[in-house]
């Protein structure tokens, strides 16, 4: 279901107004930021049956993974920023070299203005409001714009925004002609999930008016796997990791390297895994979500036509169901291999020499995540150290999307700019410097006239001091 859930909005109007309620200075306040981001609290608080509700019917998130990695994500998100916000707040105090005395230094945190933040459909409540918590907490405005793929959730959203927040500093955009007219204005700062062709798109105009950027796309993210991993809990969270929201997962692993000393063994244990999780048929299971759009599902389920399918395989275009699938033998060239799966494709590529593995991700575009599966710590550093992604997880899979003292984001094609925590805080402001000077005193040689005797002067001076 794609919807347009409002009318058309006059974008340069909007950002008008938005500019004129952050001109007036009212998010400036310590007061003012608390008490917005502890009334999103108790909205997504009294609204988690509909919000549940709204993921059931887009991607038909179990009720458990609604809450796990949408609702609670937030609530822990903006629990943290409201415990640490005052700290966040107050001025940086650094060194004063003896040059500048009399006089004190500092770094002030200012908001950047207004903000536009542009979500996807996969996590379509968490991936839209953890970065509005930062603008917020930064004392910005934020004009928000939720995918209408996942259109429950995002009318959802839109119902609780409109009827809690003033419009010109919280305003919901479902409409798309006014989101695409939007990106024509002038913002103090874009913040994009999705994909690379959109994120490009995005990057460019942004360029035009020197706004900058936090783009976290995506990729190929692969999954390293060694002769001592553990087949126990290490598969329970490399199975969980692929297949959770049915494979739609921006650092999901995308394609396994697995050595083929225990390759025969791995798929035996991963298919053992995937039927204790989802059952004899997953379609039955009330655990296992379906693809957004019946365009995704045509699309996932065209990746692995010709493909050697050694588990799942069955589709339903009626409830756009893909079963939990294992590829074997991949090649490079298959299509599989061509884009990032965003489905619950599972592509196995054995290998004998690590180098080899390593030489294959490095062959295409730095991934957003990067997944190590060995009790080996010579196996993991190498992994790491002769790689390139956004982030690394060593015997886990999405976890350390959570964890809110590590900062979240790509590099290269993957996206650019990091955020979660204060990172959040810390993009959606600027670190503004300042020098300030006693008027008791100063040094007379700085000022002109100058002559031969001033320049000596410098010179020994600039030696005693540095």
């Amino acid at each position: 279901m794609v919807a347009e859930l409002s009318t058309t909005i006059n974008a340069a109007e909007l950002v008008r107004k938005h500019r004129q309620f952050f001109n007036s200075g009212k998010t400036q306040s310590l007061e003012f930021r608390l008490e917005q981001l502890n009334k999103l609290r108790s909205l997504i608080k009294a609204n988690e049956s509909k919000i549940k509700e709204a993921l059931k019917k887009d991607l038909n998130k179990s009720e458990f993974e609604a809450y796990g990695t949408e609702i609670t994500f937030v609530l822990k998100d903006i629990d943290h920023v409201i415990a640490s916000l005052k700290k966040w707040m107050k001025p940086e105090r650094v060194k004063t070299p003896l040059f500048h005395q009399l006089g004190s230094s500092w770094i002030q945190s200012d908001p950047l203005g207004v903000v536009y933040v542009i979500a996807p459909w996969n996590y379509p409540f968490q991936l839209l409001i953890a970065p509005v918590i930062g603008a917020m907490a930064a004392g910005n405005t934020v004009i928000m714009k939720p995918s209408r793929m996942s259109a429950n959730t995002c009318q959802l959203i839109d119902e609780m925004i409109s009827s809690n927040f003033p419009a010109d500093y919280l305003k919901v955009i479902t409409n798309f002609q006014t989101t695409q007219e939007l990106l024509e204005e002038r913002f103090d700062y874009i913040f994009f999930t999705g994909g690379k062709e959109v994120g490009t798109e995005i990057y460019q105009k942004a360029a035009k008016n020197l706004t900058p950027v936090t783009l976290e796309l995506g990729g190929k993210s692969p999954c390293f796997v060694d002769e001592t991993m553990n087949m126990n809990w290490a598969m329970k969270r490399l199975i969980w990791g692929k297949f959770t929201n049915a494979g739609q997962t921006c650092v999901a692993p995308d394609y396994f390297l697995v050595d083929n000393k225990i390759k025969a063994k791995f798929i035996s244990e991963a298919i053992k895994t995937i039927k204790e999780f989802y059952g004899e048929d997953p379609k039955q299971s009330p655990d296992f979500g379906r693809i957004i759009t019946e365009k995704h599902f045509q699309r996932v389920s065209g990746l692995f036509k010709n493909a050697q399918v050694i588990h799942g395989g069955d589709t339903d275009a009626s409830q756009k169901y893909i079963a939990p699938t294992i590829l074997d033998n991949v090649k490079l060239d298959d299509a599989v291999m061509q884009e990032e799966i965003f489905g619950p494709l599972m592509p196995i590529i054995g290998y004998d020499n690590l180098d080899d593995a390593i030489k294959i991700v490095n062959s295409g575009g730095k991934p957003l995540a990067l997944y190590v599966f060995s009790e080996s710590r010579a196996y993991q550093e190498k992994v790491l150290s002769e790689t390139s992604s956004g982030n690394g997880s060593i015997n886990e899979c999405l976890m350390h999307v959570g964890q809110f003292n590590l900062p979240f984001g790509g590099v290269g094609d993957s996206g650019i700019g990091q955020y979660h925590g204060k990172l959040s805080f810390d993009i959606f402001s600027h670190r503004k410097g300042v020098l300030k000077k006693s008027t008791l005193t100063d040094l007379a040689l700085r000022f002109p006239p100058y002559n031969s005797n001033k320049v000596n002067m410098l010179n020994k001076l600039m030696d005693w001091l540095m």
